[in-house]
């Protein structure tokens, strides 16, 4: 019997098998049959109609290599993947439920008739279906999954908002009435600080990292006059470090000055914290007809296959340094890559001589005569 129409003959034993696999994974234990069932039966169609259909080599090559023209609704496979995420399983338990339904159908087959002309292109076939119906549904499941994450986030932000607030007013008030030493109420205040950079960072990962992109207001700007505004803080919050600063050329531009400031104070930040503090941090704005430049460097090393690392998000070296801090999310670096490419441009690291370089390349953006004022 060819398998397509096994599928549709034996799909009730097909499906019961496969109802008692899900029925082993911890999410799914207590979910009824018909839960269980969901989408699959369509799935189990949509297979043996693909089976049924003529395919080209160069059309199955493509299959295999994820090319396959996409669906212009939503399949069963992409709704069950989805149904899988609300439910609470790991993807890995998910790809499992296709692994065994996987085996179940060809060793169902294989039991009930022996293998006939065609039956290898026969199983080929049906390996492109199933993973095609893998691919689609490990897709909807990691959106689904993508879309609790960031919602999740969002909240966490919105909640942890207000107790930071309160906690900085006490602050303030306490200071004004003087009840409290001011060195414990200055302490106070650096750690509100602290957290409420950390959590701006965590949300700006959220955005940034999934979709959202980075929104940026720009005006016309002296990013020299900028980033030495932003260095006069750096040097009050860190009152042991030495910072150099340089400006070359005309650095005047288009830019959101917020974010650049923000990018730069990351990496000098991280100058700092991971740099020789015997040597300074040196600070370079340049610019030229085309860009502005920005670059932070430090004395100390990193590998050169580390380097692209430190880019992603949460990640960290791990090493020891006097000055790092262990509450930090990793996430300095990254920022800074996403406010430049929000930019139009890049940021990059090298490392050569015991001398780490981090640089922040800003393409330059003229605005229309008529919104230049």
């Amino acid at each position: 019997m060819r398998l397509a129409i096994f599928l549709e003959t034996a799909r009730e034993q097909i499906l019961e098998a496969a109802i008692a696999f899900a029925g082993t994974i911890p999410a799914l234990r207590d979910t009824e049959k018909q839960m269980l069932r969901d989408h699959l039966p369509h799935v189990l169609k949509t297979i043996s109609a693909d089976l049924r259909s003529t395919q080209s080599r160069t059309e199955s090559i493509a299959k295999a290599r994820g090319e396959a023209v996409p669906s212009s609704f939503r399949t069963s496979a992409q709704t069950h993947g989805l149904m899988r995420a609300q439910m609470g399983i790991s993807i890995e338990q998910l790809v499992a439920e296709f692994r065994a339904l996987r085996s179940s159908i060809l060793r169902l087959w294989g039991d009930a008739y022996p293998p006939g002309p065609g039956a290898i292109e026969e199983i080929t076939r049906f390996n492109e279906a199933i993973d095609q119906a893998v691919a689609e549904s490990v897709q909807f499941y990691a959106q689904e999954r993508e879309r609790w994450r960031q919602i999740f986030l969002g909240v966490l932000g919105h909640d942890l908002r207000g107790p930071l607030n309160a906690i900085a007013l006490t602050v303030e008030l306490m200071r004004a009435q003087a009840e409290v030493p001011s060195a414990q109420t200055a302490l106070l205040e650096r750690g509100v600080k602290r957290l409420t950079s950390l959590l701006d960072s965590l949300l700006e990962c959220n955005r940034a990292s999934f979709g959202a992109g980075m929104v940026l207001q720009r005006a016309p700007v002296d990013v020299a006059a900028a980033c030495a505004e932003e260095l006069e803080l750096l040097r009050a919050a860190h009152p042991n470090a030495r910072i150099q600063y340089e400006e070359l050329g005309d650095n005047k531009g288009v830019f959101d000055t917020s974010r650049v400031r923000e990018a730069l104070g990351n990496l000098v930040s991280n100058a700092i914290k991971h740099g020789d503090p015997s040597e300074p941090a040196v600070v370079r704005v340049e610019g030229t007809d085309q860009s502005v430049r920005l670059s932070v460097e430090n004395a100390g090393e990193i590998p050169p296959h580390e380097i692209e690392l430190l880019f992603e998000p949460l990640h960290r070296r791990n090493v020891s340094s006097a000055n790092a801090e262990r509450t930090h999310l990793g996430l300095g670096l990254f920022i800074a890559r996403q406010i430049a490419r929000a930019h139009g441009g890049e940021t990059t690291g090298t490392c050569s001589g015991r001398h780490v370089c981090f640089t922040i390349e800003l393409p330059k953006v003229v605005l229309p005569a008529s919104d230049e004022s």
